[in-house]
């Protein structure tokens, strides 16, 4: 008998992969099966009891999911540890079970693999979508990718794919911002780099249908949204990403329409699976199916809940554990679930594992892991991420510095390491690389004739030394205060562990910086001293103080480990600023909301009673430079188009300053008549242009007609016949659609 005789199919990698995962399922027992269903989360997996309490569920209860390595703090560890984890769990899978079925270990890498120490860490979402680069959001996550493999993960539970339309949120700061188009560019790059890269993960587009709109800003209340705006806004990010080919999809806490999307069969098989075609396994995310029961009040019970999401069309509860995979078993072995059901599931499942080659090399190389992340080529992608995302929103003239200054930095976000990184990240600063945007100022003034002081005169939410701070400010030539939110998740927790009680500032409340900070601020001004202020946050707060009365405002949003350096490199005039506002930032909280993209509407008693209805203090897509940009008139390559077809919109760019700098290219559009009410404008293409002191260049943006087209409720996607505008600047040109 030869070895292939003797060598199950589902062992022989030369065999197809459909017919490797029909082997191993029909060898398979009901509690196998389930068990691949149920994930579990580590805890702190650095003590032996967690540990073997894992393997234990692993081990007798056939768990083939888990989360070893990430969400909270205490996890963060040397990579050459994570790595020794993951294959001592690997271990108990392939050696202590009776098929040997590899796990599958997820992972939060939502801006690098930034649970783990001296990994390399890019800019959270909004200030990914900053950089309106693409290319480059998809060489950083190409870099996450590979960083995971080597430390053991195979599964990201990224990217984010919701809209930002609620700035109250405590998770705005995990989206691309406020324009559908702009987020389903950047989640298509990201799930490209993650899935095309020489060492793959799978991406998991996050969260289906519509979870970035809740009610007052409280995380995981309804999204209370017509089918009109949930296809037209929410949806879309979704879309691209399984146009991209997205392995998997996550479900949103939230309910929409009165159902949890966990438990929704309408979300999960009509929506996803049935019209979008998606055919990859749905994950759910943390205590999703619990949630049912306890929170949202839809199930009678744990058991009735994994009934309803299984029936629904889930696929794996991330931390289910043995509960999960007890109740899953009890219910197809009562008749009370479909087999048919469990095996789509575990099929979906197998054939992951199997395309990622797990049950050929499931352990990794514990000794390389150190040595693979974080490296030099690494963490200059992530600086370069980190410099384009840096928006100038105002500059009176003190910006670039001269480099001949006295400078004084202030603010509870010039020296800390964690709170520039932002949530999804590990909270102790020695497990993180990088400089702090003071140590990066110190450090670029050692080769200039620039001074620097610092007092830090302020928490987060609570003062220092402001008489200390003042004084040092008096005596500068300009006072740079680095202020902002710090590390939090979520609805704005666990806050404590960054410094901060939950349930002080900030909350969903107040989008105004800290009384504090505020403090610290108008002090500082009151000096004499021009202030530039850099404001490292997770949100767009209403700084309209500041708009007033500081010279220089830079937004630096969560900028990750090399956003220190950033920062100061774009202080110096050493890096021009090119980030552009992927979120409109309003004057209050007052106004909300305030997106680019608001429907038509009358105004009964006319404009001149009320203002207008878009009056944010920064508007989507605002950005200054160094220099100046002039564009001529732009031009439609066809006054006429088909529903099928192109519109090219060319436009010279012109850099009408003294330095080279980057432009990019929004382009808006407008239909005069339509059937349904519409946005007075909306994004629908945009590219960059880098160009020369006294030079011109032009850049035409192909936009695709299905960009002037909407889903309308009972037809489907449509594009409208008729006279349409595109707006680049203040320049417009008109053209049609025909019939």
């Amino acid at each position: 008998m030869s070895d292939d005789d003797e060598t199950p199919p589902y062992r022989r990698p030369e065999l197809d992969t459909a017919e490797r995962v029909s082997d191993l399922l029909d060898r398979m027992t009901v509690e196998e099966k389930a068990g691949q269903l149920a994930g579990t989360w580590g805890g702190h997996l650095r003590e032996a009891q967690t540990f073997e309490d894992v393997a234990d569920a692993v081990r007798n209860h056939h768990l083939g999911v888990a989360a070893p390595f990430g969400w909270a703090a205490p996890l963060a560890t040397d990579p050459t540890e994570v790595a020794e984890i993951a294959n001592d769990l690997q271990r108990v899978a392939r050696e202590e079970t009776r098929l040997g079925i590899p796990l599958l270990l997820n992972v939060d890498a939502v801006h690098g693999h930034a649970y783990v120490a001296d990994t390399t860490v890019f800019p959270n979402g909004l200030g990914a979508a900053a950089t309106w680069d693409p290319e480059l959001i998809e060489a950083g996550a190409e870099i996450t990718a590979k960083e995971m493999r080597r430390t053991g993960a195979h599964q990201n539970y990224s990217p984010t794919c919701d809209v930002g339309r609620e700035p109250r949120w405590g998770r705005i700061f995990e989206t691309f911002g406020e324009s559908p188009l702009l987020c389903a560019t950047m989640a298509a790059a990201k799930i490209r780099g993650y899935q095309e890269s020489d060492e793959p993960v799978l991406a998991t587009a996050k969260h289906f249908p519509a979870y970035s709109e809740p009610e007052r800003g409280e995380d995981a209340s309804p999204v209370d949204v017509s089918e009109y705006k949930l296809r037209n806004t929410f949806v879309r990010p979704f879309e691209d990403a399984l146009a991209a080919g997205v392995d998997s999809v996550m479900p949103s806490y939230n309910s929409v329409d009165g159902e949890p999307s966990h438990s929704s069969r309408r979300v999960l098989t009509g929506l996803l699976r049935d019209e979008l075609g998606f055919e990859g396994h749905v994950v759910s995310d943390w205590n999703g199916v619990r949630q049912l029961a306890d929170d949202h009040k839809t199930a009678k019970n744990q058991r009735d809940a994994v009934r309803q999401a299984h029936a629904a069309g889930l696929d794996v509860a991330s931390v289910g554990s043995v509960e999960h995979a007890e109740n899953l078993a009890s219910l197809v072995e009562a008749g009370e679930l479909d087999e048919e059901t469990l095996d789509a599931s575990v099929r979906r499942v197998l054939e992951q594992k199997f395309e990622l080659g797990l049950f050929e090399e499931p352990y990794v190389d514990a000794d390389e892991a150190s040595e693979t992340v974080g490296t030099d080529d690494h963490r200059e992608v992530a600086r370069e991420a980190a410099r384009a995302s840096v928006t100038l929103l105002k500059n009176d003239g003190v910006l670039p510095l001269s480099g001949d200054e006295s400078i004084f930095v202030g603010g509870p976000n010039a020296d800390d390491m964690i709170h520039q990184l932002g949530g999804w990240s590990v909270l102790d600063a020695d497990d993180a690389a990088g400089e702090t945007v003071l140590e990066a100022l110190r450090a670029k003034s050692e080769n200039r004739d620039a001074t620097v002081t610092y007092e830090r005169g302020a928490t987060l939410d609570g003062t220092l030394d402001v008489d200390a701070a003042v004084e040092k400010a008096a005596e500068a030539d300009v006072a740079v205060l680095a202020l902002g939110e710090g590390w939090y998740l979520h609805e704005f927790g666990p806050a404590a562990q960054a410094g901060v009680e939950t349930g002080e500032w900030p909350t969903r409340a107040e989008l105004r910086l800290s009384e504090a900070q505020r403090e610290l601020a108008r002090r500082v001004h009151e000096t004499g001293t021009p202030v530039v202020g850099v404001l490292v946050t997770g949100r767009p707060l209403a700084v309209e103080w500041l708009d007033h009365n500081a010279a220089g405002l830079l937004m630096a949003y969560y900028p990750g480990t090399e956003g220190g350096r950033a920062v100061a490199e774009t202080l110096f005039g050493e890096n021009d600023p090119r980030g552009r506002l992927p979120v409109s930032i309003p004057r209050s909280t007052g106004d909300l909301p305030q997106t680019h993209d608001y429907l038509a509407h009358p105004r009964p008693i006319g404009d001149d009673e009320h203002p207008p209805s878009y009056d944010p203090l920064y508007e989507f897509g605002h950005g200054l430079s160094y220099t100046t940009f002039e564009y001529d008139d732009i031009e439609v390559e066809n006054n006429e188009i088909g529903n099928r077809d192109e519109l090219d919109v060319t436009v010279t760019v012109s850099n009408t300053g003294d330095r080279p700098g980057t432009e990019t290219v929004h382009v808006y559009a407008h239909q005069e008549v339509s059937s349904r009410v519409r946005p007075e404008r909306w994004l629908v293409g945009f590219g960059q242009v880098s160009v020369d002191p006294g030079e011109s260049a032009s850049l035409t943006v192909s936009i695709p007609a299905e960009e002037f087209g909407f889903y309308k409720p009972r037809e489907g996607r449509v594009v409208e016949s008729g006279e349409y505008r595109v707006f680049v600047g203040d320049d417009e040109a008109s053209f049609e659609v025909a019939e």
